[in-house]
Order: C-alpha cells, then sequence, then structure tokens
C-alpha cells in the first residue's frame, strides 16, 4: 500500500505538487511536518492524506488565528 498527499489552493482546485510516495502513513506524515511550509508558499492550502485511492483525512496547512 502506498501513502501519497493530494494538493488544493483556497478555492479548492487540484494544485501540483511533490509526488512522494510512502510506505506507511507515519512517514508521510513526518514528511508533511517537515515541509508544510514550502509547500504553503507555493500556494497549497490543503493537504489530503490518501491511501491508493482512498482518502483518509483532509487537513489546512493554514496557521490557526490567535
Amino acid at each position: 500500500m502506498a501513502w501519497t498527499w493530494r494538493y488544493e489552493d483556497v478555492q479548492g482546485q487540484p494544485v501540483d505538487g511533490p509526488h512522494e510516495a510512502f510506505s506507511s502513513q507515519s512517514d508521510a506524515e513526518s514528511w508533511l511536518g517537515q515541509t508544510w511550509r514550502d509547500l504553503l508558499a507555493d500556494g497549497v492550502v490543503t493537504a489530503s492524506l490518501v491511501e491508493e485511492d482512498r482518502v483518509e483525512y483532509r487537513m489546512s496547512l493554514l496557521p490557526r488565528e490567535q
């Protein structure tokens, strides 16, 4: 099974981004934790973790308002 990320912009439209494949959910999440700032700078505001064709979850990359 491969874990990958899909990316969306602020309008919910797909955004091209790194097409990394990971052998575990943990590896995929660690990678995103290290690269989310770069993705955000490239216009990605939402990332969806996908296992094969199933979306595990979606998350915003925008900082929470304080």
